[in-house]
Formats: C-alpha cells, structure tokens, sequence
C-alpha cells in the first residue's frame, strides 16, 4: 500500500474525540450565551441600559434626563447603548475563553484579521497537500489498471 502523505498518520480516535469535545464546548457555549447582559449607564446615572444577544432588553431613562434637549438626550441614550454592547462583547469574549481556553477563543480571529488569514492559508496548504497525495495515489491506481 502506498503512503498517504500526513493523511495516513491520522489518528481517527483522536479525530473523533477532538470533534465531540468541540461540540460539547459548542452545545455549553450556546447555552450559555443567553445568560449574558450588557449593561451600562451613565455617570449622572439618566440612562440605563441593558443589552443581549437578542438586542436591547431594557432602557430605563431618569425623569432627570427630561430636562435635556431631545438631540443630546438621544446622543446620550446612543452613547449608553454603545457602552453596554461593548460590556457584551467583553463578556462573550471572557465566556469564549474559559470554555475554548486563551489561544484557541474564536472571538480572537475577529480582533486579529491577519492571524484569522494566517489560519486559513494553513488550512489551504494541508488541504492542497492532502488533495496532491490523492490525486497521485488515484493516478498511480489508474495506470496500474491501465485506463
């Protein structure tokens, strides 16, 4: 039998068992992900704001804040919602951590365009030489049957 390339030397327990337990890690992030809230509020504490994956879950404005001109009422509303969102997005990323561990959170490929490609080109490599040691075994099998 002809070799394989890199392709041979996998171990498909270990491949089985690295699959399950990324969507065990999955399933647990899923779950938890609809337990997280943003939140934030201003300093004179007019606005308050709560925000989760599903979208703004509460505004809660002072009567105080009545007294503001509409347009720098609404730029402060604005402000707070933005505040609140990034205080999601941090907590996701805490949340992606600790179920996938520091160097393998896949919020990291979203901050890091270059090692996101970095990744990919990888993948492509392995794939192409996967794809060639194929293709050559395929080829060698043809000509062995002479077609």
């Amino acid at each position: 039998m002809t070799e394989f390339g890199d392709f041979a030397n996998i171990d498909v327990d270990k491949l089985l068992t690295g699959a399950q337990q990324q969507f065990a890690r999955m399933e647990e992030l899923q779950s938890r992900m609809g337990e997280l809230v943003g939140r934030a509020q201003d300093k004179d504490r007019l606005v308050t704001v709560e925000y989760a994956g599903d979208g703004l879950r509460e505004l809660e404005i002072n009567p105080r804040a009545m007294r503001m001109a509409s347009a720098d009422l609404a730029d402060l509303i604005k402000t707070v919602t933005q505040d609140a969102t990034r205080d999601l997005q941090g907590k996701t990323n805490e949340l992606m951590e600790e179920i996938f561990g520091k160097d393998d959170n896949p919020m990291k490929l979203l901050n890091d365009p270059e090692a996101a490609m970095a990744g990919a080109r990888e993948a492509e490599a392995t794939y192409n030489r996967v794809l060639d040691d194929v293709m050559g075994e395929l080829d060698r099998i043809r000509r062995r049957l002479d077609l």
